[in-house]
């Protein structure tokens, strides 16, 4: 059976469809030798050819691959970009290397905003967790500056009105505060650019700080430092398939339990130590206080 060329090639880990459909209509993808065009359909064969930027991409042995996913603990200051013409830091830095795939990553956190982001081989994995329509709950600890009172508390509950259309919290929690430096833990289900900022500044409210601390039922690891990252094993990769209606994998990459707590140890290690060597984990970063992550 044919699919959209977008479809296969993001299932078989070059992607999420978003980007290989910019790909093709950039020209950068051909079939069989012929320059692509979006809504180009294909059979996924041995005989199929599909370059991407002329390399020969073997979507059939592709698409046999292990579904894995990555949970990493993103800091200020670095880009949900896959290479930056200024030299700038991304999320892509630190994460392993692959051959044959690349991670590809579930959504995207603004350049000051830190906490949990997932990555993924699987293209349509990543493109159905972000998608509007699964309504994939989303939870963030978030620091604000300004007076705030049961008016405005209402009024993002209920919602408000942004320049993409409205907007809503699913839920509100205060978690605490000093003065008018106040926590709050809020949950929403869709990913707009810096929505949960906009939503504050709409009732005339600064965040000062904000960290995104669990996707769906996936929560930031504890004790993970920033620029850190941890491979899930079998269950959480299957929570987060099956929740979008793909099948559960039966095959894992993580190491077996005796041999996990050494790996997650080293992975820690190492990646404090890039961490701290490229200047991305300041002093300052290293001693605040991480905000309550108490769901809302």
């Amino acid at each position: 059976m044919s699919e959209k060329l977008q479809k296969v090639l993001a299932r078989a880990g070059h992607g999420s469809r978003r980007e290989i459909e910019a790909m093709i209509a950039a020209g950068r993808v051909s079939i069989d030798g012929k320059l692509a065009t979006l809504g180009d359909r294909v059979e996924a064969n041995k005989s199929l050819r599909i370059r991407i930027d002329g390399h020969l991409v073997n979507v059939v042995e592709s698409e046999s691959e292990v579904c894995r996913v990555l949970a990493y603990y993103k800091p200020e200051g670095e880009l949900c970009t896959r290479s930056d013409p200024d030299g700038r830091p991304t999320v892509f830095d630190r994460l392993p290397r692959l051959r044959g795939a690349r991670w590809i990553a579930v959504g995207r956190l603004d350049v000051n905003t830190c906490g949990l982001l997932l990555f993924t081989t699987d293209g349509e994995l990543a493109n159905r967790l972000m998608h509007p329509s699964n309504e994939v709950e989303r939870e963030y600890a978030v620091r604000v500056f300004g007076q705030i009172d049961d008016a405005k508390i209402r009024q993002l509950s209920r919602g408000v009105q942004l320049e993409d259309g409205p907007a809503s919290f699913k839920t509100l929690k205060y978690t605490g505060g000093e003065g008018i430096n106040q926590w709050y833990n809020v949950t929403l289900t869709e990913g707009r650019n810096r929505e949960v900022r906009r939503m504050w500044e709409a009732v005339g409210v600064q965040v000062s700080r904000l960290l995104r601390v669990r996707y769906g039922d996936i929560s930031l690891p504890k004790g993970l430092p920033r620029g850190g990252w941890i491979e899930l094993d079998l269950k959480p990769v299957n929570y987060l398939r099956e929740m979008v209606g793909l099948p559960a994998e039966t095959e894992s990459r993580v190491p077996v339990e005796k041999d996990r707590r050494r790996t997650k140890a080293n992975q820690i290690r190492r990646a404090v130590k890039r961490h701290t060597s490229n200047g991305a984990g300041s002093s300052r970063a290293g001693h605040t206080r991480r905000p309550s992550t108490r769901r809302g």
